[in-house]
C-alpha cells in the first residue's frame, strides 16, 4: 500500500545521505520524535506520525519492515518497504529538531517530498 509504504519513509525521511560512521549508544537523539511528512511530486498523502530512536536506531511503531540510524553527527537514514514498493529518507537531526527529503515507488508511481521533525512526548 502506498499510503503504509509513505508514511514510514519520514524520518528521516528520503535522498542520498549515507551513513556514515556509527551510532553511539545512548545516543543524543535517543527519544520520542514527531515527523511531519509532506509530498511534493507524486499522488501521495501528508502524513504525521511517530518515531522511536534508541542507541542511535530509528524504529516506527506499527511498521514492521522499517527501521534507519542515526550517526553522531546527526545524518539519518530510512527505509520502509511492503509488498507495494519502498520508500527512503535521509537528512540531519539537530537535538530538538530536523528535516531532509524522501521519495518511494510502488506499483501506483513514484512520489517525493519533504519531511520535518520535533523531539516530543
Amino acid at each position: 500500500m502506498v499510503s503504509t509504504l509513505l508514511r514510514g519513509s519520514l524520518l528521516a525521511c528520503a535522498a542520498a545521505f549515507a551513513c556514515v560512521g556509527s551510532a553511539d549508544a545512548q545516543s543524543p537523539y535517543d527519544g520520542r520524535w514527531n515527523i511531519y511528512i509532506v509530498t511534493t511530486r507524486g499522488d501521495c498523502q501528508t502524513y504525521n506520525l511517530a518515531a522511536n530512536i534508541v542507541d542511535g536506531y530509528v524504529s516506527f511503531p506499527n511498521l514492521v519492515r522499517a527501521g534507519g540510524r542515526v550517526t553522531r553527527r546527526g545524518n539519518v537514514r530510512v527505509v520502509v518497504a511492503d509488498s507495494s514498493g519502498t520508500a527512503s529518507g535521509a537528512g540531519r537531526l539537530s537535538v530538538y529538531s530536523g528535516s531532509g527529503r524522501w521519495s518511494g515507488s510502488s506499483r501506483q508511481g513514484r512520489c517525493a517530498g519533504y519531511w520535518t521533525a520535533q523531539r516530543g512526548g
